[in-house]
């Protein structure tokens, strides 16, 4: 009699995992205000702004991994992106 044992490989989605990820980023200018507002659709209320284009995307990338790091610590499902 042969026997086999089966392994189920668990993958842990940690930070750096969703990270990797390519989430879609909106940039919109915000004309009254005279800055740029950046979100990203896949992440449920993730969204920051800045004065500049440049610095909006800086904030935004830190917006991301701050919700991300959250909904992680929270146990919460997180979307990934549609490619």
């Amino acid at each position: 009699m042969i026997s086999s044992t089966h392994r189920q490989i668990t993958y842990i989605k940690d930070l750096n995992y969703y990270l990797s990820l390519p989430y879609r980023m909106e940039l919109t200018p915000d004309k009254p205000e005279g800055d740029f507002v950046v979100s990203f659709p896949a992440l449920p209320g993730c969204l920051s702004c800045g004065e500049t284009i440049e610095e909006a995307i800086t904030n935004g990338n830190d917006a991301k991994m701050a919700w991300l790091e959250t909904s992680l610590e929270q146990g919460m499902i997180i979307n990934e992106p549609v490619v």
